[in-house]
């Protein structure tokens, strides 16, 4: 039976980190279905999906290449990474430790798996990047902060609505 280490992720400061407990949940029912050997965790808080320099996924890596495990288990390729170059390397890297991916969107990870989902996550980067900056910049022509932060001296004002709902960007 493979021994494998389960990866999670969340990549914005408005997820939760129990994201992080979910989705090694679900990893773990999973292991315990297939009576795969779970042999650690390694997660990523709050980080860009755009960036590899995570230190769960370089620490992952790492024991990888010192042969701790044979297979890696996450949610989903994107949570490896949205970045086509970056999951690219990371598939590599773990190919040439004898380590393979399977997650659970998408089953076993191949090369196929990388180029298309690896394609299809960076698209999704660059839309949200788009939309981001054209919310951002309608609630700046609308008088309000542009982001959810105060800068440049700014305080942020916390104040509910009719409902008890937060007003944002005051």
């Amino acid at each position: 039976m493979p021994h494998i280490p389960l990866y999670a992720c969340y990549s914005s400061e408005n997820q939760r980190d129990a994201s992080i407990k979910d989705q090694l949940c679900q990893c773990r029912e999973r292991a315990v279905r297939e009576g795969w050997t779970v042999v650690g965790t390694y997660s990523d808080r709050a980080i860009s999906g755009s960036s590899m320099i995570w230190a769960g996924i370089q620490a992952l890596l790492a024991d990888a290449q010192a042969g701790r495990f044979d297979m890696v288990l996450s949610g989903a390729l994107e949570r490896i990474s949205r970045d086509q170059e970056d999951v690219a390397a990371v598939f590599k890297r773990l190919r040439f430790a004898g380590v393979s991916i399977v997650t659970l969107s998408e089953g076993g990870i191949n090369e196929l798996h990388v180029g298309l989902k690896g394609t299809m996550n960076a698209l999704f980067l660059k839309d949200l990047a788009i939309k981001t900056h054209r919310g951002q910049r309608g609630r700046v022509e609308a008088g309000k902060a542009g982001s959810g932060r105060a800068a440049y001296g700014y305080r942020t004002v916390h104040q509910l609505d009719a409902d008890g709902e937060p007003i944002r960007g005051e």
